[in-house]
């Protein structure tokens, strides 16, 4: 007989993988096909894109963690009290310890993943080098519904790096802001890396490289499809496409059908491609400094102030509540 937590650890899984064919189905099923990019994140996703945030085509990472190491320097000044630091989609935790060595009054950090494979290493990491600092990892989806630990201090500041409000379309980047103000509570602050508009050419390499990294972390959705849904998706039979769209001021992502073909998933569904057809895996939309700002604000946040790197491709900015 289960014992009750084995019982409830594959309730759950049940449940999560009951969510992922739902939203499989209705994706690949709608007149323009689809996938969620939160399912690139599995182990094998995490991975790969960590992998991403070191290619010398791929400048977001570098140029974000250089400028944190000068924000930080002044962000003592805007942060005083603050004693929690929530981080949203905390991947590797490298700029999180750069946000942990200069706010000494921190004593409780919460970091937020899908993958619990990188939350143990990034809860370990902190816990070795901060001792005085209670870690309360949460494996959750940010963008759902959750509740912090009980134990986090009142006094929060929010941390979302890497560009990833830009995944969002800009109503859900709203909807996100505004949850995270009230998960924050009052007297929040949030930082929040954002990417910026640029040369076109700069933007595609970054998605495209040269390495084919990006392509390979892309088709990983469906080798997690085949996986853990019973699908017969031919990897072979698919080619990874980023291109920027001016109107939308956005990066795309897409996985091109190279023929015609049927795909099966769960044994009893069947999904019809045509040749060139695609499935729009992912968007990052690129802002300006003051578009961000009044994305922000729509949300219930005011821009305290903002950092721009020298060549101006990334932004830093710093919000507080309303």
């Amino acid at each position: 007989m289960k014992s009750s937590a084995a019982k409830r650890q594959t309730e759950y899984l049940q449940t999560e993988r009951e969510q992922f064919l739902g939203d499989v189905l209705a994706g690949l099923q709608a007149d323009r096909k689809t996938l969620n990019p939160k399912y690139f994140y599995d182990a094998t996703g995490s991975q790969l894109f960590e992998q991403i945030t070191a290619l010398p085509e791929y400048y977001i990472t570098r140029t974000e963690t250089s400028m944190m190491r000068q924000v930080v320097k002044r962000l003592g000044e805007y942060c005083d009290g603050v004693q929690a630091i929530v981080e949203f989609g905390s991947g590797s935790g490298e700029r999180s310890d750069i946000l942990l060595s200069a706010l000494p009054g921190i004593t409780s950090y919460v970091p937020i993943d899908v993958s619990e494979e990188l939350l143990a290493s990034t809860a370990n990491g902190v816990n070795a080098s901060y001792p005085h600092i209670k870690v309360q990892p949460l494996i959750a989806d940010f963008t759902e519904s959750m509740q912090l630990p009980s134990a986090t201090p009142e006094r929060r500041l929010g941390y979302f790096p890497g560009s990833t409000i830009g995944n969002f379309l800009p109503a859900e980047a709203i909807g996100f802001l505004q949850n995270a103000r009230r998960l924050l509570g009052t007297h929040a602050k949030m930082l929040i890396g954002v990417d910026l508009t640029k040369a076109v050419k700069k933007l595609e390499c970054a998605y495209d490289d040269a390495a084919g990294v990006t392509g390979r972390f892309n088709k990983n959705v469906l080798t997690r499809i085949n996986e853990e849904l019973d699908a017969d998706f031919v990897l072979k039979n698919f080619a990874h496409q980023a291109f920027f769209d001016h109107d939308r001021s956005r990066i795309e992502m897409h996985l091109v059908s190279l023929a015609d073909q049927r795909v099966s998933i769960d044994g009893m569904h069947k999904v019809e491609f045509r040749a060139g057809e695609t499935i729009h895996t992912e968007n990052s939309h690129k802002y300006t400094v003051e578009g961000f700002r009044q994305l922000a604000s729509k949300a219930g946040w005011h821009s305290t102030t903002d950092w721009v790197d020298d060549e101006r491709l990334f932004s830093v900015h710093l919000l507080e509540t309303n």
